[in-house]
């Protein structure tokens, strides 16, 4: 049962991103913003100020106006149903994970946005306007903000317990930047058991990559997130991380921007990073970025 701390915690984090319209949305980070431009080329350019040079005013007069009737009174806006109120549950998991479920039965079909402690990432809420997801847990007492596209705010927070055991890397970008975060396990070769990606076959290595977001949306928020237990009895030594991104038709020739968050010992870090994207007669080779994401090191029980 969550402590009445966690629960006021809860409380104001909700007050608080609801009366200023969830202020993250407003004040993306620069790695955000620079890939919906850099993603979405059939954007049109924001126009240009232009000054309006204005000479020969006349000064004139005009007659007097009789003073207006009073204005008639307006009905009330009705408050929204209860059956429309938005909600949100966590619970904790296995190896720290939370199993997230938003419901918002007035929203079906909706652009949902989840924020944790930096990390964010977005969906489609299904028709009935729900959506459930295992999601990996960055602190201790993880507060989880769920914001649609039109308004509507809920917050879920969960207590779980051995965040502090887990190894955990977030890469996160947005737009269609063709981005993937690849994990080569104790000196695992590309291909094989020890090489971890979204695509790799689960429980085949010590750790996994769990893929958050939809890419089939606008100028989507994606996360990835590696994770593995600090140590282990029997598989240790360094991983090895690289952060990967295709050449596109989407991204060749642009800039793509992504950003880092490293779970250690329970320590929350982050990094930026912007790179030009090579030219776009590269289509379908890859660019590998080796400075975003820092190799860990497993210890053996």
């Amino acid at each position: 049962m969550l402590s009445n701390q966690v629960m006021l915690t809860s409380a104001i984090t909700l007050a608080c991103a609801l009366g200023i319209g969830f202020y993250m949305q407003a004040s993306s980070p620069r790695w955000a913003g620079d890939a919906v431009a850099a993603s979405d080329p059939q954007l049109p350019d924001e126009p240009e100020s232009a000054e309006l040079k204005i000479e020969n005013i006349t000064l004139t007069s005009s007659p007097a106006e009789t003073a207006p009737a009073a204005a008639e009174p307006q009905p009330a806006v009705p408050a929204q149903p209860a059956s429309c109120r938005m909600t949100a549950s966590a619970e904790a998991a296995p190896i720290a994970m939370v199993s997230l479920t938003v419901t918002a039965p007035c929203h079906g079909g909706e652009r949902l946005t989840v924020h944790h402690s930096g990390m964010s990432f977005t969906v489609s809420l299904d028709p009935t306007g729900r959506y459930a997801a295992q999601v990996p847990a960055l602190t201790r007492t993880a507060v989880y903000i769920a914001e649609t596209a039109s308004g509507g705010g809920t917050v879920a927070v969960a207590e779980v317990a051995g965040v502090e055991a887990m190894e955990r890397v977030v890469l996160q970008w947005s737009g269609h930047s063709g981005l993937e975060m690849h994990a080569r396990e104790f000196g695992a070769e590309y291909g094989s058991a020890g090489h971890v990606w979204h695509g790799a076959a689960p429980g085949a290595a010590a750790g996994q990559v769990v893929r958050l977001g939809d890419p089939s949306l606008l100028a989507p928020r994606i996360a990835e997130i590696y994770s593995v237990p600090a140590s282990q009895p029997e598989r240790f030594g360094t991983v090895s991380l690289t952060a990967e991104a295709e050449v596109t038709g989407l991204n060749c020739g642009r800039e793509i921007s992504a950003q880092a968050l490293q779970l250690r010992g329970g320590r929350l870090s982050s990094n930026d990073l912007v790179v030009a994207m090579p030219d776009c007669d590269a289509q379908g080779s890859f660019l590998v970025l080796n400075n975003l994401l820092e190799d860990l090191k497993i210890a053996a029980n």
